[in-house]
């Protein structure tokens, strides 16, 4: 296994609402994988429900997919008048069986599903729904603007599938040129 990559679907949050005097609660997530982080884009809090519905990308090596153990989900509130935001509450997805699977079946995508916030306090409040997708044996290239997954293969296997389709393209060219060649008997 070269490493890979990890696709994180952040869709919602459902009961986190948190008490500001003035304005309504505009909470953001900060993705932790490994020594990568993420911030996603802050959304308001409308009934006890906030709505991300953001895809963000980690490239793992080797290494990391071997160590990684988890996925820390920080919650965080950003204040209206304070330029540091505010802890809310954090969740942890466990990644040990789903890197393991992912490199035995090629691509493992799991649909979002809640996972609960812990406070401060060690206590639960709310969820945080999110999918996961990972690809092993890929990185990621950057196109101009976008960014292009690209599966890696082995330098020998892809060596040796370049040399079978030359041998089959030069055997069909040669049936085609051996056909126009053969003169026509009336």
């Amino acid at each position: 296994m070269k490493g890979g990559i990890l696709e994180v679907f952040l869709e919602s949050a459902k009961g986190i609402r948190r008490t500001n005097l003035i304005g309504k609660p505009r909470y953001y997530v900060i993705i932790e994988c490994g020594i990568q982080h993420h911030k996603s884009k802050s959304c308001k809090g409308d009934h006890h429900k906030v709505s991300w519905n953001e895809k963000l990308t980690f490239e793992l090596s080797m290494y990391e997919c071997q160590k990684l153990t988890h996925l820390g989900l920080r919650i965080m509130d950003k204040e209206l008048f304070h330029n540091d935001t505010g802890f809310f509450g954090e969740a942890k997805v466990y990644l040990d069986e789903i890197l393991v699977e992912g490199n035995e079946n090629g691509v493992i995508e799991l649909t979002p599903k809640p996972y609960n916030v812990v406070l401060d306090d060690e206590t639960y409040k709310g969820e945080i729904k999110t999918g996961l997708k990972f690809i092993p044996n890929a990185v990621i290239r950057e196109g101009g603007k976008e960014v292009v997954v690209t599966m890696e293969r082995g330098y020998e296997e892809t060596v040796w599938s370049k040399l079978v389709d030359f041998c089959k393209m030069s055997w069909w060219r040669l049936s085609v040129y051996g056909r126009k060649q053969t003169p026509k008997c009336v």
